[in-house]
């Protein structure tokens, strides 16, 4: 009688939580069941099915307070065990565990054991104990076992080499379809995309894992060509599929792309995880898609969906760079666990949008809590003294870092030269690269030739070319910012020089560009481009706010234009720059009073800033556009940045 009422109890519990579990578990301690080794058997599965990320530790030590009382345990009360540490991701006790079934020569060892084991072996890199067991394979007569040879495949993989596994996958009578897809996925994790791509080719029937298995190997490896062939052709997807494609387009700033995948994958019913959402979330606010990541906000609030540290970060993340701060503090705020990455992002997000008093409360209040900064931390810090032009802080934090445990590294450098050079300590910004420890890089030289188009210093700007050239002698940005510093001190022979190198080296400037999201879709501008529907519209509306902006007294800064053409070419070209053509279209398909956000691939130039704060006065609107470094609030005539920038 008590064992029917207590297996009736077990049964009825299979969902049940832990401390429900625990109540069971001591009614059985007052009856002689508690020896019973079915009864503890049922009971050790069940704890183990309670176990999820919150409380895995507790069940599995719960588990192993079973485990230990069992009298004489089977074969597969010990392969439950050394299943459960292998699923918790402590394969050395699995090994500890096997080995110990093996000194009890009254329990033998099965296929299962030798299948969990050598699993064990892999994942924790143990190729020496690995061999052992696979000596013992052969002793115990289980070299043709599938699931044997199948883990042997997945432990010589991981802790020898993926050339010695495929010679244990040859040798294999008879491959089923679990074999080919260990061994795909092993190739893959091993970044041996060619030979999976030939596994996959000979394999003699596929399922839906290896499909995503390539699929995750081309996106994960940045293939996204070859990824998106493989999921196009595949007759079936599910989230794994969508996700690993949506994930490596956002994480190759294919951002467009990520997102018109993401409405596909909502139209095919599919529902996304956190995993996807993250990737979504980090594409809107690569491209500054805020209604969409609003979206994606509010599909979490209404479908409950956990927002934890790793999914909180990337939406306070998402909304800074959309621009909307209001809406990333608040999320920050919210956020009942914050690591060092949630503060770091914060910091940054701040630190941006030139709020840099505010984002060092931050960094003082992240201190206070206890989180230890890293060097993520610190390159937001310093941003954050660099665009507040916060000079002595800045040098205070740099020289504290180690303070904290952090080795100033080659960007902290190059915030410091950004920081001395935007407020014109030119040489103390070149004596301290003469000073570093690194050799410096393209950030650094940049750095300073930025400073010096500031600052309009001809020379140093001449040093600074020559150290980038060496480093990145194609790339466009580099000859255009010394172009603008010979036009800016009016030396017109040595702007035509620098074109005429621009065009012996085939060197193309990137046009500028600029995206501005209306009705959930972005929409993107070139400058001086007509492609796009509603162009005609566009210009006419850009040529009223030309009227409108001359009319107040608005002046061209022609000169910022280097091509060899009359002063009212040079006007146009300046009117129809990516920016006023997106705030042209903003105007049109935004409500009145609404703001207008715009991201832009390019520093603005110094004529599109002076004309946007008149644009702002004129149509009574806050125009927020985030450039190559950094955001600007316009409003009322006004720049957030006070033309510090």
């Amino acid at each position: 009688m008590r064992f029917k009422v207590v297996m009736s109890l077990l049964r009825d519990s299979a969902t049940t939580n832990l401390d429900h579990l625990l109540q069971i578990h001591a009614l059985i301690f007052k009856t002689p069941l508690h020896h019973d080794r079915f009864i503890l058997a049922k009971l050790l599965n069940l704890s183990l099915s309670l176990s999820s990320p919150t409380s895995s530790l507790s069940t599995l030590l719960y588990a192993r307070s079973i485990f230990d009382r069992v009298p004489n345990p089977d074969a597969f009360i010990w392969n439950t065990m050394i299943r459960a540490y292998l699923n918790a991701h402590d394969p050395q006790e699995s090994i500890s565990l096997f080995s110990q079934m093996r000194l009890l020569h009254a329990t033998p060892v099965d296929s299962f054991s030798l299948s969990l084991v050598l699993q064990a072996c892999g994942r924790s890199n143990d190729a020496q104990m690995g061999k052992k067991i696979h000596t013992h394979v052969f002793k115990l007569g289980f070299v043709a076992d599938l699931f044997v040879q199948t883990a042997l495949v997945e432990m010589y993989a991981r802790s020898v080499d993926v050339r010695v596994a495929l010679q244990v996958f040859d040798e294999m009578p008879r491959p089923d379809l679990v074999s080919y897809n260990v061994l795909l996925a092993e190739c893959v994790r091993a970044g041996e995309i060619g030979r999976a791509r030939k596994v996959f080719d000979e394999m003699p029937e596929r399922d839906l894992v290896s499909w995503n298995t390539l699929i995750h190997g081309y996106a994960a490896g940045g293939d996204l060509d070859a990824a998106r062939q493989l999921f196009d052709w595949s007759c079936e997807k599910d989230l794994v599929s969508w996700s690993s494609m949506i994930t490596g387009y956002a994480r190759s700033r294919q951002s467009n792309e990520a997102l018109r995948l993401f409405r596909e994958m909502q139209l095919a019913k599919v529902v996304p995880d956190g995993v996807t959402m993250v990737s979504v979330l980090s594409a809107c606010g690569d491209v500054g898609a805020l209604a969409v990541g609003k979206m994606v906000h509010e599909y979490i609030r209404m479908n409950g969906i956990e927002i934890d540290v790793k999914l909180g970060t990337s939406l306070l993340d998402m909304y800074a760079k959309c621009g909307d701060l209001e809406n990333s503090l608040e999320v920050f705020s919210d956020m009942h666990v914050r690591d060092v990455l949630t503060w770091s992002a914060m910091i940054m997000g701040l630190a941006n949008h030139g709020c840099g008093e505010v984002a060092l409360d931050h960094f003082s209040r992240m201190l206070s809590e206890g989180i230890k900064p890293n060097d993520i931390t610190f390159v937001g810090v310093l941003t954050a003294c660099s665009h507040a032009g916060l000079v002595t802080r800045g040098w205070s934090y740099f020289t504290s870092m180690n303070e904290y445990g952090v080795s100033p590294k080659i960007e902290h450098y190059g915030c410091m030269v950004d920081l001395l050079g935007r407020a014109g300590r030119l040489q103390e910004a070149k004596d301290f690269i003469v000073n570093m420890p690194f050799v410096p890089d393209t950030i650094v030289w940049r750095a300073l030739l930025g400073a010096c188009r500031i600052h309009k210093n001809v020379e140093l700007a001449e040093e600074a070319i020559i150290n980038l050239l060496e480093l990145e002698p194609h790339v466009d940005g580099h000859y255009v910012l010394l172009s603008n510093i010979y036009a800016q001190g009016k030396r017109w022979d040595n702007v035509a020089n620098v074109r005429k190198m621009m065009r012996g080296k085939s060197i193309q400037k990137v046009p500028g560009s600029s995206t501005i999201e209306v009705d959930n879709m972005v929409h993107e501008f070139i400058a001086g481009d007509k492609s796009h529907p509603l162009s005609e519209r566009v210009y006419e509306m850009l040529e009223e706010m030309i009227v409108r902006l001359n009319d107040i007294g608005y002046s061209p800064m022609t000169a910022l234009v280097l091509q060899d053409v009359d002063e009212q070419a040079k006007e146009n070209v300046l009117a129809h720059h990516s920016e006023k053509l997106a705030i042209a279209f903003g105007l049109l398909n935004t409500a009145p009073q609404s703001p207008i956000r715009i991201v832009k691939n390019l520093r603005v130039c110094d004529d599109c800033h002076h004309a946007i704060k008149l644009i702002s006065m004129i149509y009574n609107r806050k125009i927020i556009i985030r450039d190559r470094n950094r955001f600007h609030h316009f409003f009322d005539g006004s720049c957030s940045c006070r033309d510090y920038w």
